[in-house]
């Protein structure tokens, strides 16, 4: 009886190892899912939106959008820009001589831009002195002579109506009618110094 209840113990043992060897392993079944499963997704950043045409079009500032009200000063481009134009002039004939700008050393005044109700408007006002040398021929001599030219000012809209002075060094060898027909000589840039503001005002109105 003893061999028979051992033989039954044993091979009740060999039976439940079995069926735990047929039994599929649960950590095995975990790894297996966690392998196979699809890579969880990539978070990516998202950028906003670009502005629509309108808005890229739109005159003044961002804060701004509804158009109220805005000044903009533009004399941080303007200043060098008339100084750039008008030293550009180069040298102008005369009968006796000839002459041409060196350097604007007086420009003094304002550029804006004005936004309104999301329409733009730019105006300016300045005051120039420009410095002139030149060389003339004198009762057979030739004169080495230098100025200013000053125009008084300048404003939007109304460079029609430009009035310039002009202002000779000290040069006591040159008689007094010589000296007046030299500044008559140097009047003769009114013209030139006009069509370069003209072209000022216009790249003013473009931008």
């Amino acid at each position: 009886m003893e061999s028979l209840g051992g033989a039954e113990a044993g091979s009740s043992t060999r039976s439940e190892k079995e069926e735990q060897q047929q039994k599929p392993s649960y950590t095995y079944w975990v790894r297996k899912i966690t392998e196979d499963a699809a890579p969880l997704p990539v978070p990516h950043k998202i950028d906003a939106a670009p502005p629509s045409h309108s808005q890229s079009q739109q005159p003044g500032s961002a804060w701004n959008r509804a158009g109220t009200w805005e000044e903009k000063s533009l004399n941080y481009w303007a200043i060098p820009r008339i100084k750039e134009l008008l030293i550009s002039v180069g040298s102008i004939p005369f009968s006796s001589g000839r002459a041409e700008v060196e350097d604007v050393t007086k420009c003094v005044g304002d550029a804006f831009m004005v936004v309104v109700r999301n329409k733009k408007r730019v105006s300016f006002t300045y005051e120039l002195s420009l410095k002139v040398k030149g060389e003339w021929i004198i009762q057979g001599n030739k004169k080495l002579l230098g100025g200013h030219i000053d125009v008084p000012e300048i404003s939007f809209g109304e460079l029609d109506d430009l009035q310039m002075e002009v202002r000779l060094n000290e040069a006591s060898d040159i008689s007094h009618q010589d000296k007046i027909e030299i500044c008559n000589d140097l009047k003769l840039f009114l013209q030139p110094v006009r069509e370069k503001l003209l072209q000022f005002e216009q790249e003013l109105k473009d931008r």
